[in-house]
């Protein structure tokens, strides 16, 4: 698991964001991706930080965009953007697409995943449907192959440690999918009312426009709720 006080190598950095070191020193040459802080010997160490600008970067390339258009991104961003502000743009820029569904080795998944998966976590990952077990044909005798939802992965993983049950974690995996729900539901209807008069050019256009800028509001929105929520939760046990 990378904590925040963790320093990774640049093989490390490459291995758990899916990527090669040669991409790693690229995007660094590029000014995409902070210098690593060097440490003994004058070797370079990188943290939560890097990897989480790294996951963004490549689902920017994911969805198309160019090295240019990733630097003028990146450059509109806040330069004190915390790991988990990056993790809510990458969220953003992966919800303007269909998830991506690769078929991996056990080796492999664990290599991505930065960590050792034992059976009980590798069935808390099925349950929050990053992860199902997949066979292939052509596969070695004993291989074990699992179909693994890339854009969830991180998140699932980090989900492990987080100090609530199973059953928790699908409560609450419950909560958020029938109001998440809910909410698409009220809005796709205001959106229909809107260009109800229009043409099909009217309502594409919109529902192109609108959909990356619905999304952010929704995750700022339900960020800034929940921070006010724990606030006034720990508030209560203080």
């Amino acid at each position: 698991m990378t904590t925040e006080t963790e320093a990774l190598t640049i093989d490390e950095l490459a291995a758990r964001a899916g990527v090669t070191v040669r991409t790693v020193r690229f995007y660094g040459t590029k000014g995409l991706l902070p210098p690593p802080v060097l440490g003994p010997r004058r070797v370079g160490r990188y943290g939560r930080e890097h990897l989480a600008r790294l996951e963004l970067i490549e689902e920017l390339q994911s969805r198309g965009m160019t090295l240019a258009a990733i630097e003028r991104f990146l450059a509109q961003l806040p330069p004190d953007l915390s790991v988990r502000d990056l993790a809510v743009q990458r969220a953003v820029v992966a919800s303007w697409a269909p998830g991506t569904v690769e078929t991996v080795s056990r080796a492999e998944l664990e290599r991505r995943a930065g960590r050792a998966l034992g059976e009980e976590e590798l069935k808390r990952l099925a349950a929050m449907d990053v992860v199902e077990r997949a066979d292939a044909p052509g596969a070695s005798p004993g291989e074990e192959l699992f179909r693994v939802d890339a854009g969830l992965l991180r998140l699932g993983v980090e989900l492990l440690d987080v100090p609530l049950s199973h059953e928790s974690v699908l409560a609450a995996r419950a909560v958020l999918t029938e109001h998440s729900r809910a909410a698409a539901r009220e809005l796709s209807r205001l959106l229909r009312d809107a260009v109800a008069d229009g043409d099909a050019r009217d309502r594409r256009s919109l529902s192109a426009r609108m959909h990356p800028l619905v999304v952010q509001a929704l995750l700022t929105t339900f960020q800034r709720s929940l921070k006010e929520e724990l606030r006034e939760w720990l508030d209560e046990d203080g």
